[in-house]
């Protein structure tokens, strides 16, 4: 039994779907355009202050590491305690949602941690933490 070839029928891609897509596309781009040609043209006065100061978006959140032999360090900056609540101060009054980290060494004196713990909240500093490892 041979096959017969059916003459004139060819596979073909239907386009339409593809021809639909690209023309929304340039609709959407030209429509697109129109808006950013309308934001440019509009003219506004923006009023100007006497005292300017800079905003400027304060740390989200201080690291305070205190290594085994009890020595800190902010920021991975070497600190003393006194020069730690200092800081620490200055930064809770200029910046209302600062918040801290405690990361203690595993190894050292839990007395150290609890001095920087006390140093933070005498700094006003309400949003603290400690970090831990999780075992597993």
């Amino acid at each position: 039994m041979a096959y017969q070839r059916r003459s004139g029928e060819e596979a073909t891609i239907n386009l339409t779907p593809m021809i639909d897509v690209v023309f929304l596309l340039v609709i959407f781009f030209m429509v697109g355009a129109k808006f950013t040609d309308q934001e440019g043209s509009i003219k506004v006065n923006v009023p100007g202050v006497g005292n300017l100061q800079s905003i400027t978006r304060g740390p989200d959140q201080r690291v305070v590491d205190v290594l085994a032999d009890g020595s800190l360090l902010l920021d991975k900056n070497p600190v003393a305690i006194n020069q730690l609540q200092q800081t620490l101060t200055s930064a809770a009054a200029q910046y209302a949602d600062t918040s801290v980290v405690v990361r203690g060494d595993g190894q050292g004196n839990f007395q150290a941690i609890a001095e920087v713990l006390q140093v933070v909240r005498q700094a006003g500093i309400t949003d603290m933490g400690i970090a831990v490892r999780m075992q597993r």
